[in-house]
Parts: structure tokens; C-alpha cells; sequence
């Protein structure tokens, strides 16, 4: 008799989905909810930087909870399927709710933000938690959980991809505006546009719908003293006001081709979309798999001694470290691309394209992970990833505004190494609860995968805080164009090199991790021994 470790393909693929929708909340929030907080809800940066760390405290107890809860579940549908069912709607409830915008004074936006924030991590975590434990536990070959990894991160990437490509698209489509505007034409390629606002709406932008033409204000002193031309202008309306511009770059201009958008309407009704497709295909994901290992029989629920197995297993304390680093590398990245390209590059909808690429490095980099590991060990892989990711991504100090494709390629190369380290470390989670269970003979699937929700969010909190810190050191404010150019300094760094030194750090302790393959080898043959053994009895 023969203990079956294969997953189907259909298996692998609905698993993958349930990642996907994580990411259509994750990706979300951790590209889109910081210049959402400063330029449309007018939170200042620093504030911002500290809601997003004073949120994540609570992350290390929720998450150790949420394993702990999910070892100790039992029901028809297993462990930690349930939670997947149980936490669908919530999840992209509370989503849509992060970037609802109340008209609420300034210390009502922050209890709101707060309140908010801090709801979305908690069920974000009861949801993540059983979902990353679940790939554990559908086989006990570490290899197989490799590829099935692989499946995961593609299908988190393909989500990454869907939200941050779309959205800022979904954001045009439904916060249009349609005011009175009146255009005259001064020169061959500059006119004169003047916009009568028909309502009262607290932040719109306004740009031509091909992105070229500069945007001066012909009464800068009106708007802060934002001299400067630009691809576009963001300010306040009041009903029956005018605004007026000089627009210069674009030939055969007409008043059809200037568009006003409704930043704040925009981006609620596009991320009540992606809540939608996000509970789909978590309820795919609940469906579509199954839970194959489970702790040895004669285990018996010691909490005490589960906590003493966790703070004794080395290759778990090792991923804790490494996965918080990585996910500051990349939240860091993530967080500040939408800034940069809104303010930095003077295009907006150019991020969306740039973060289409960068997903669709990250799905190849995912896709050709389960190889390179079998080449090199997760190790090994995950050493090197780290360091070529890094080097590659600090070259992007050298590029100015107008190296658009240089930024598109050295993000791009960057992002595919990235891409290996979260499918990586899921995998190496589930190694660490082998290593557990080959040691201790017990087994904590669900306290050893709280790691992975802790690591993602303390991670990404830490990356909010610290774009924050170095935006403000800058005295960015979103709504004042002065104040954008002064922090242009610190979008380059946080683009650049500080990313790139969290992930050199990141390598130098992944050197410690005990684990290469020829002992992982060790541990899988003699476990599935063990349980071929049990399953005959």
C-alpha cells in the first residue's frame, strides 16, 4: 500500500484562485490605500505612516489566536477549509469599507481610518492564515507542495495583477466627471480651457485622456502657488466656481479629450468590484480542495507544549525573520510605485501599466520557482533571489522622469527574483511544520503558518511606516504641488536603495537557516513512512 501525496491539476488551480483574491485585498491595499489616505481621504503622510504600524501590534497576537484556533478546529469540511467559507463576504466587505470615503471631520477620518484598518487585518488574518495552512496539509511531499506552491503565488500574482492593472482604469471609468468645458484654442499645440464645476466634489484631477498635454493654472495663487506645468492638476471644486488652465503639448485638441476625475467616488465603486470577484473565488477555492494530512493519531492538544515545540524549531524562528524583512522589501516597492508615477513621473495610469509588467515578471518569476528549486534547494534559491533582487532594484536611483523604459526594465528584472521569495517561504512554512513533526512527533500546522500572516502584515506595516517617515521627513502633501516636488528626493530613495538594503540584510540571515535539501530529503521519506505505517493500522 502506497500513501497517495499527488494533488490534482484541477485541485492546484482552485487553491490558486483562493490566493488570488488575497491579493485582489492585499495588493489593494498595500498599493493603492496609502495615496488613496493622503490625496483623497487628506490624511497627512505621518499619520498614515503610524495607523498602518500602530495597526499591525495586534498582528502578533491575532495571528498566533487564528493558529491556534485553526489546529483545534474540527468539522465536516476539515480544519481549515471552513474558515475559507466562513470569511469570504467579510473579507471583501471590509475591503470595500477601507477606501469608502464618510464626510467626516479630520479626527473622525482617523478613528475611521483606524477602525477600519485594524478590522481588515483581523479578518484578513482569519482568512490567511487557514488558507496558507491548507497547502500543509492537501499532501505530505515536500516537493509536490513546491508545485503547489507555484500554482499559489501565480494565481496571487494574476490577482496582484488584476486589481493594480485595472483599477486605476475602474477609478477613470467610474469617478468621471462631466462639468462644463469651455476650450479655446491660443496657438498650434496651447489653449485656453476653463472648467465651471456643476457640483461640489472634495478632489478631482483633471488631465487629457492621452496623459501628454501640460496643465498650468492661469491664477497660480489661487491653488497654493502650484506654478509649475504638469501632466495634470488635482484640486478642490465648489459648485458654480470656474478654473481656469493653460494647456500646452497636445494638437487638435477638443473638450472631449480633457477628463475630470472623481478620485474619491472612483475608487469606492471600483473596489466594490474587487470585493465581488474577491468572495467568488475564495468560495471557489473553499470547493474546490481537500485536506489529506492530519496530525498523528495519538497526538493530544497540549498548547503549552506546542509553544515549547515552536520556540525550540529553528527553521520556523529563521522564516519569521526572513519573511517579515521580505515583505517590507516588497510592500515598500508596492506602496510607494503609485506616488512615484502620480507625482514623479507626472503619469498616474502609466503605474497601472507598470504594474501589469511587474505581475507578469512575478507570475513567470512564480512559474519557474518549483525548478530552480529542484536546481539549486529552496535555500539556496531563496539566498540568491534576495540579493540579485535587491541590486538590481537599487539601480533605479539612477533613472530620471523621463527613463521610462529603463524604470520598466529594472523593475521588471527585479520583480521576477522578488517573485520567488513569498512562493518560497509558504512552501518552506510547511517544511518548518515537517521539521516540527520529525523532531517532536507533533504537529501545529496552523500556530506554524501564523508566521506567514504575521510576517505579510507586521511586514507590511512597517513598510507604511517607514514610507511615511521618509515622505514626511520630506513635508509631502498630496494636495499641494510644492510640496510633491520637495519630496521628490524620498520617492527615488524609497524606489531604490532602501528596499535594496532590507533585502541585503534578509540574505546574510537566510544563511543561518538549517534546512537544504538533502535533510529535507531525510525528513519527507521518513514522515511518509511513518504515516503509511498508521494508515495500515
Amino acid at each position: 500500500m502506497e500513501l497517495s501525496n499527488k494533488v490534482s491539476l484541477k485541485e492546484k488551480i482552485g487553491y490558486a484562485l483562493g490566493d488570488g483574491a488575497a491579493n485582489i485585498a492585499w495588493r489593494g491595499v498595500s498599493t493603492f490605500l496609502f495615496i488613496f489616505y493622503t490625496d483623497v481621504f487628506g490624511l497627512d503622510p505621518i499619520t498614515v505612516g503610524v495607523l498602518m504600524l500602530v495597526a499591525r501590534f495586534s498582528d502578533g497576537i491575532s495571528d498566533v489566536l487564528m493558529g491556534i484556533i485553526g489546529d483545534r478546529t474540527n468539522s465536516k469540511y476539515g480544519k481549515f477549509r471552513p474558515w475559507i467559507l466562513w470569511t469570504a463576504i467579510p473579507l471583501g466587505v471590509i475591503l470595500s469599507l477601507l477606501f469608502t470615503s464618510p464626510e467626516l471631520g479630520t479626527n473622525g477620518k482617523i478613528v475611521y481610518a483606524y477602525v477600519t484598518y485594524i478590522l481588515f487585518t483581523l479578518i484578513y488574518t482569519a482568512n490567511n492564515i487557514p488558507y496558507g495552512a491548507l497547502m500543509a496539509v492537501m499532501t505530505g511531499d515536500d516537493k509536490e507542495r513546491t508545485t503547489i506552491g507555484s500554482f499559489r503565488m501565480v494565481g496571487a500574482f494574476a490577482g496582484g495583477m488584476l486589481v493594480q492593472g485595472a483599477l486605476l482604469f475602474l477609478v477613470a471609468y467610474y469617478g468621471n466627471v462631466n462639468p462644463t468645458i469651455d476650450i479655446s484654442q491660443l496657438d498650434e499645440d496651447t489653449y485656453a480651457v476653463s472648467v465651471t464645476a456643476s457640483d461640489n466634489i472634495e478632489h478631482v484631477n483633471i488631465k487629457t485622456d492621452n496623459g501628454i498635454a501640460l496643465f498650468a493654472w492661469n491664477n497660480a495663487s489661487m491653488q497654493n502657488n502650484d506654478v509649475e506645468a504638469t501632466n495634470g492638476k488635482s484640486f478642490e471644486m465648489e459648485k458654480g466656481n470656474t478654473y481656469s488652465f493653460t494647456v500646452t503639448g497636445e494638437k487638435n485638441l477638443k473638450a472631449e479629450d480633457i477628463s475630470i476625475i472623481n478620485q474619491k467616488e472612483g475608487y469606492s465603486k471600483s473596489m466594490y468590484v474587487m470585493s465581488a470577484i474577491l468572495a467568488l473565488l475564495m468560495l471557489i477555492t473553499f470547493y474546490s480542495t481537500r485536506e489529506r494530512v492530519l496530525p498523528p493519531k495519538d497526538q493530544k492538544t497540549d498548547l503549552i507544549q506546542d509553544f515549547k515545540d515552536l520556540i525550540k524549531n529553528k527553521p520556523w524562528i529563521i522564516l519569521l525573520l526572513i519573511g517579515l524583512l521580505f515583505n517590507v522589501y516588497n510592500s515598500i516597492k508596492q506602496g510607494i510605485v503609485v506616488i512615484y508615477f502620480t507625482h514623479y513621473l507626472n503619469d498616474q495610469l502609466l503605474s497601472a501599466t507598470y504594474l501589469v509588467g511587474l505581475m507578469i515578471a512575478s507570475i513567470l518569476g512564480a512559474f519557474f520557482t518549483a525548478q530552480l528549486s529542484r536546481k539549486f534547494g529552496k535555500r539556496n534559491l531563496l539566498i540568491y533571489a534576495l540579493i540579485f533582487s535587491g541590486a538590481v532594484n537599487a539601480l533605479l536611483v539612477f533613472c530620471k522622469p523621463d527613463d521610462v523604459a529603463a524604470i520598466f526594465i529594472i523593475g521588471t528584472i527585479s520583480e521576477f527574483a522578488a517573485a520567488i521569495l513569498p512562493t518560497l517561504f509558504f512552501v518552506m512554512l510547511g517544511d518548518a511544520a515537517d521539521f516540527s513533526e520529525w523532531k517532536n512527533g507533533r504537529r501545529a500546522t496552523g500556530l506554524i503558518y501564523s508566521a506567514g500572516s504575521f510576517a505579510t502584515k507586521f511586514g507590511g506595516g512597517i513598510a507604511g511606516a517607514i514610507i511615511g517617515l521618509v515622505l514626511g521627513a520630506y513635508f509631502y502633501d498630496g494636495q499641494d504641488a510644492v510640496a510633491i516636488k520637495g519630496a521628490f528626493p524620498g520617492m527615488v530613495m524609497l524606489m531604490s536603495w532602501i528596499p535594496a538594503i532590507i533585502a541585503f540584510v534578509a540574505a546574510g540571515i537566510m544563511l543561518l537557516y538549517p534546512l537544504d535539501k538533502a535533510k529535507m530529503d531525510i525528513i519527507t521519506s521518513d514522515l511518509n513512512a511513518k504515516r503509511l505505517a498508521q494508515s495500515v493500522e
